[in-house]
This record gives C-alpha cells, structure tokens and sequence, in this order.
C-alpha cells in the first residue's frame, strides 16, 4: 500500500473521526503551526500552497502562519523567518530545505524544543539537514526532470540536427539542480538513442524573476535562431511565450516545457506555445503537512514521506485545469 494511499485513508477516517469526536478545540489547546519558504508573494504557485496550507489549518483549528520572503529564492530570508519562527515556539515548522547547509542551526535548534519540523516543497539531498527533519512532503525532482525531459524529446523533429537549452532557475538550490540533472538525463537518452543526428543540449542559468528570464532566454534565441526547445525547471518559460509572441515565432516552432500549471502557463498551453507541462500538487504541498502535524500531536502517528507526483500535462487539458485555477487549486 502506497504513503499517499494510507495518508488519503488516515485523513478520510481517522483525523477527521478523532475531529468529529473531540469537537472543537479550546482557544488554548490550538497547535500553532508556522511554514516558512523561500519564495515571495508574488510567486503564483506559492498561493496554491497557501490556500492549501489555510484549508488544513481551519480544519484543525491551528493558529498558522506562512511565511514568505521579500526576494525570490532568498535563502537567507528564510533562514531567518525560520529563526524568527522558533521564537515564538511553535508546535510545528513546515519548512522548504533549497540549500544544505543554510538552516542546520535552525533545524538543530527546533529538535531541541520539541518542535515537529516537515520539510515541503523542496527538501534537503544530502548531509545532516535530513536527519533534523521528520518528513518531506513533494515531488521527487530528479525522476520529475527525467520525465519532462523525455516527453520533450518525443516532440522533437524526427530528422536534422537539434538543439535545447535547460533553463536553471536557481542557480544551486536543490530543486531547480535536481530537476535540472534529471531533464538532463531525459534529454541524453534522447541523445543516446540517436548517434547520428547533431545534437546540442546546453544548460543556462537563468532566473526565478520572469522578467530576467525573458531577457537571458531571448538573447540566447537571438543568438541561435536554430533553437528546438527551451525547458524551464519552474513556471518561467511563461514569459519566454511571451517573447516567442512579442518576436512573431509562432506557436510550436520552438517547443516549450517546464513545471507547475498556475493561470499564465496554462493560458500559454492554450494558445500553443507551452506543450509539456509537469504539475507537483501544490495545494497537497500545503494541506498535508498540517495534517500529518495534528496526527502526531494529537493521535500519535509520525510523520511520513509523501511524494505528491510528476502528472504530466498538455495543451489538450488546459480548459480542465484553468477551471482548477480560478479555485485557487493550482
């Protein structure tokens, strides 16, 4: 039986049976639950997050908070909104992990007041962090990777030469390296199984501000007008469609493909320039964390690993998914 299978079963019988049965909590017996990232309020897919993350807080009745940054991926903004948050001494700390190294003093300190911590969103890959966090809730990057980057490459022109370019987002943080490596491997078995054909994969780093993204993108275009496809490892490539738009490229020419689905890059898979899409469930990002907390604190299961997927999506599912968008799902 799968983690998520036996996460649906816990949350449909048991977590909201106990709740059912307690009734409501007292003012003083509320969990308080602070999730802190390392994105800003500007970022779309971070509201799918939310509203997941404020759904499952009102369902248990916790005093929750999400955190975000002034600056897109800014580490050190986390880092201390994670500090800020063991402060106040919270039941739980729901926390992305981008780098390795920058929250250990944070994690070893929540360890040592009894404060559950549930990685989300981004875990940590390697060294010491991982033992100072009791579960990660999110998407296996490097398979997801490895899946954009082989459906890209069944979309590619069956003759004459090719060339992609990988868009890293976040220079060094965990998810967009590891989904990064994983495109990588897509696209070199694409390479692999294909000898004969010339074949160009290039990496770019990029930026998780749309804007940089359009201006570093359309400058490499300009610079290779031959360009087969430009893969995002976030939701960036919504603004290369623009470009491709802007410039009079027709949709299709240069295939595009990256990850999440908020409303501009479903939009754009409607019009015809985005033609693979890789979703990560933001909304169970959110929701499920919560729950796995009010599990420990107040039935006494430990936090599990919940993948939350690699569903793969295309133009002819835009209208099904704009609908979960406008609901804040997406």
């Amino acid at each position: 039986m799968s983690k998520r299978f036996i996460m649906a079963a816990l949350l449909g019988g048991v977590c909201l049976g106990a709740l059912a049965l307690t009734g409501p909590a007292a003012a003083d017996d509320k969990l308080t639950i602070v999730y802190t990232h390392h994105s800003s309020a500007s970022n779309p897919f971070w509201q799918a997050v939310k509203k997941g993350f404020d759904d499952a807080c009102a369902k248990i009745q916790a005093n929750c908070q999400m955190v975000f940054t002034q600056n897109e991926g800014a580490v050190d903004q986390e880092a201390a909104n994670q500090e800020a948050a063991l402060a106040r001494n919270p039941d739980a700390l729901l926390t992305t992990l981008p780098d390795n190294n920058a929250f250990l003093g944070n994690l070893k300190e929540a360890k040592a007041k009894g404060v559950i911590v549930i990685a989300s969103n981004v875990d940590a890959t390697e060294g010491p962090e991982l033992q100072y966090r009791q579960a990660f809730v999110g998407q296996n990057f490097i398979p997801a990777g490895s899946t954009l980057g082989r459906r890209m490459a069944a979309l590619f022109p069956k003759e004459g030469p090719i060339r992609v370019v990988v868009g890293v987002n976040s220079p060094g943080q965990n998810w967009s390296e590891s989904r990064a490596k994983g495109i990588m491997n897509g696209l070199d078995e694409f390479k692999k199984a294909n000898p004969g054909r010339e074949i160009v994969i290039d990496r770019l780093d990029v930026s998780p501000e749309g804007a940089v993204v359009a201006d570093r993108v359309g400058a490499y275009l300009s610079a290779h007008p031959d360009t087969t496809a430009y893969i995002d490892t976030g939701l960036w490539h919504s603004y290369v469609a623009r470009t491709l738009k802007d410039r009079g490229i027709p949709p299709g020419k240069i295939l595009l493909g990256g990850f999440d689905l908020p409303a501009q890059v479903i939009e754009e898979m409607k019009n015809g320039y985005i033609q693979v899409e890789i979703d990560q469930q933001p909304y169970e990002q959110g929701f499920l964390p919560v729950m796995q907390v009010y599990l420990e604190k107040k039935v006494g299961l430990l936090p599990a690993d919940i993948d939350t997927g690699e569903a793969v999506y295309t133009p002819d599912q835009a209208d099904q998914l704009m609908s979960l968008a406008k609901q804040g799902l997406r």
